[in-house]
């Protein structure tokens, strides 16, 4: 974004993914930034914590879930709309379509174009040919704590799912009236 953050920032080491596919990042560092979303006369301001990244985006920065929630912003993502609390009334933000596409486009052209580390790609080899080589997924095992009933009440088994006997509930026949 063409900050210098050198002197704000803290060391960090804990990876985040997501961002590029298949692909683990560890941040050169966090900083903590005011936030702001509004106009003078109705505004919000909080700080929210950022992790640097040190690799080429189509984003600047990106608003995870704790963002929106310390703003107690709703976002509705099929109509590209943000709503939150403001001083003196709701902030409500609208995104531009073509802008979030044209953003979309760039970054999967920068995935695709992003090479995976070598002992990830041999990695990722192995893998498939794990999983080409037909081993089977071993089935449900069996219930272990179903329920059991005392020997000497009369109980009625109710089978609740046709395609799984594990699946039943039993009622006692011979119940008070409590």
């Amino acid at each position: 974004m063409g900050l210098d953050l050198s002197d704000k920032s803290t060391p960090s080491k804990a990876p985040f993914y997501g961002i590029v596919p298949e692909n683990a990042s560890t941040p050169i560092g966090t900083v903590i930034l005011p936030v702001t979303f509004g106009t003078p006369g109705n505004y919000r301001t909080e700080l929210i914590k950022f992790e640097l990244a040190s690799f080429e985006s189509s984003y600047h920065a990106i608003l995870g879930r704790p963002a929106l929630a310390k703003f107690m912003a709703a976002p509705h993502y099929v109509y590209l709309l943000l709503k939150m609390p403001g001083r003196t009334g709701v902030l409500t933000f609208r995104g531009n379509l073509q802008k979030s596409f044209q953003c979309e486009k760039e970054a999967i052209t920068y995935a695709s174009t992003n090479l995976l580390p070598h002992t990830a790609r041999e990695l990722l080899v192995a893998a498939q040919q794990f999983s080409a080589s037909g081993m089977e997924i071993p089935t449900k095992k069996a219930n272990r704590s179903a329920p059991k009933p005392p020997d000497n009440v009369g109980v009625k088994v109710i089978q609740l799912q046709d395609d799984d006997s594990s699946k039943i509930a039993l009622i006692g026949t011979r119940l008070t009236d409590k």
